[in-house]
């Protein structure tokens, strides 16, 4: 529906012909969050029933505007903005990225979206996905995970570095992630560990399949991979030319290719990368270059 979006105003955010997304939270962030101020929900259990409570009233206030909107009802329904969010999950216009790291959470959220009909894009942080692969092949979800990155809170303690090459093995989606800045830089290093675990478990991984944890699947979940995350006739020409192998971390990005044009240059301190949130803007002057500077 997203009646109540402007279109301008959305599109100078995000990566033109994008989905839109939403991000939720399950387990113990939510039941913590609110269950320790003595507010609803404090249990798992509410955590899901919350979800499913939600997800109902969308589907009738989706309908009052279907009514409305073909004439059947007269009366105009009220807006509502949390309403008219869920209502675009329920329409298709929206993807869902779930925060989720139980496999009973995720097995129990995956029932709910498909009473609710509506499909899951993406579970992030998913450290138990290896107990459940056949479940995100089944609904077409991608697993979004870290290499390594586990035992912090109870609902992450029971990870293991296999977990993305065993997902990958019974043919879901895997993308790695990151909720760090500086680790986000270098997700080819987390795919690269990832990797080496499946391959030290006996898995016949390659490093052309492996990369795809990093480039064309996260384009998948995001509702990109027309336009780009592999390279292909037709594709975005977007691209990255490292010095080394790009598991290895000796690796530098030596070249940054972006619709074919050349952004970043390791060699060249005059081209230095630009913020996603300058896309579309005025072209800026390149600061000037100080004697002596080199681009390591």
């Amino acid at each position: 529906m997203l009646k109540n979006v402007p279109a301008t105003t959305v599109q100078a955010m995000k990566f033109p012909g994008a989905a839109y997304g939403m991000k939720m939270a399950c387990g113990e962030n939510p039941k913590n969050s609110y269950g320790a101020k003595g507010k609803f929900p404090s249990t798992r259990m509410g955590n899901v029933a919350g979800v499913r409570s939600a997800f109902a009233d969308a589907a009738v206030y989706r309908q009052k505007w279907l009514d409305y909107e073909s004439g059947e009802e007269h009366k105009k329904p009220d807006d509502d903005l949390k309403k008219d969010t869920l209502a675009g999950v329920l329409d298709g216009d929206i993807r869902v990225h779930w925060h989720c790291y139980r496999a009973d959470d995720m097995a129990t959220l995956f029932d709910v979206a498909k009473e609710a009909g509506f499909r899951i894009a993406a579970f992030h942080h998913a450290v138990e996905a290896y107990k459940i692969p056949q479940l995100f092949v089944a609904n077409r979800t991608c697993a979004v995970v870290w290499s390594d990155w586990w035992g912090y809170k109870m609902e992450a303690l029971d990870g293991i570095r296999e977990n993305a090459a065993f997902v990958d093995a019974a043919g879901a989606c895997v993308t790695m992630h990151s909720d760090s800045p500086w680790l986000g830089q270098r997700l080819n290093i987390e795919a690269g560990k990832a990797f080496a675990a499946g391959r030290r478990a006996g898995l016949a991984l390659s490093q052309e399949h492996a990369i795809a944890w990093v480039t064309s699947n996260p384009a998948k979940v995001l509702g990109v991979d027309a336009q780009t995350g592999s390279l292909e006739p037709g594709k975005n020409a977007d691209a990255v030319i490292w010095s080394a192998d790009p598991f290895s971390v000796y690796a530098h990005a030596d070249q940054v290719f972006i619709d074919g044009a050349l952004v970043y240059d390791r060699a060249d301190p005059s081209r230095r990368p630009r913020s996603d949130f300058e896309l579309g803007q005025p072209a800026m002057p390149a600061p000037p270059v100080k004697a002596g500077a080199h681009g390591d």
